[in-house]
């Protein structure tokens, strides 16, 4: 885990994210990128200042934002970037390779019954980097437990599984997994290849309507530090894929959530 990046919002809560992003970063000796994204105007009719303007008062929240951090060490690199936020972090992914995105639960709403705001909703949902959603105001604290849940088992690339690795590598973490079997399982989805056994410290095989229903089921008998599931079209987030917004009676985690890619 060499590069994490951090997309910065309106939000309160973007020095405490941030922070915890570079507590991270200090165990595991990585770089950390920063982002504010601004959406640039047309340049017809003048508005060139305005756009001018725009980028001056992004680059303002950077440095503010900053200035509430303790570094530790840990090289920060903080750029703003124009355009529409997926747009913008895609660009940097081809740039940089980044192996983790920490975000915000809400970047941007101020609405107490929204667990996953529009932007960190649309994130998680729209692009395929591991994100690491962290509760609001959260200390970092090296995972002793994790529980990942999932309903196929079969993991074709080892990169899928990097995040994984990296935090049982780095903390010593234990991998809790919780394999849900539902009624669209199939038999190769029982299986569970070589590379995710090698990392796992419990199996758990339960039934359930939904890995999500699993989730919520099993979550207290484990009790985790951190919850991994992953990101497939037909998978934990199925339910909530029509919108981007998550609200808390929905779902919703005191812990940090780690998503992992979707298999392509």
């Amino acid at each position: 885990m060499k590069n994490i990046l951090v997309p910065i919002g309106s939000s309160e809560n973007s020095a405490s994210n941030l922070q915890y992003a570079i507590d991270l970063a200090k165990e595991v000796n990585a770089n950390v990128y920063v982002v504010s994204v601004f959406q640039e105007l047309s340049k017809v009719g003048g508005l060139s200042k305005v756009n001018t303007i725009l980028k001056e008062e992004s680059e303002n929240r950077l440095d503010e934002v900053l200035s509430l951090v303790d570094m530790k060490g840990v090289q920060v690199i903080a750029h703003p970037i124009k355009g529409e936020v997926l747009e913008g972090i895609g660009r940097i992914s081809k740039q940089v390779p980044i192996d983790l995105m920490v975000l915000a639960p809400r970047s941007n709403s101020i609405k107490e019954e929204v667990y996953l705001g529009k932007t960190s909703g649309k994130l998680l949902k729209q692009t395929n980097i591991p994100i690491l959603v962290v509760p609001e105001g959260a200390k970092f604290q090296p995972p002793k437990t994790m529980l990942m849940a999932f309903k196929n088992g079969t993991f074709e690339h080892d990169y899928l599984l990097e995040a994984v690795r990296q935090f049982k590598k780095s903390f010593g973490t234990e991998v809790h997994i919780l394999h849900v079997e539902t009624p669209e399982t199939t038999e190769e989805m029982k299986e569970v290849t070589e590379n995710l056994k090698s990392l796992q410290t419990s199996y758990t095989q339960v039934e359930a309507a939904t890995t999500f229903q699993a989730v919520i089921e099993y979550f207290q008998h484990f009790n985790p530090d951190m919850l991994c599931v992953i990101r497939r079209k037909r998978g934990f987030f199925k339910k909530l894929w029509e919108k981007n917004e998550i609200h808390k009676r929905e779902f919703h985690t005191s812990k940090p959530l780690l998503v992992l890619p979707v298999q392509e």
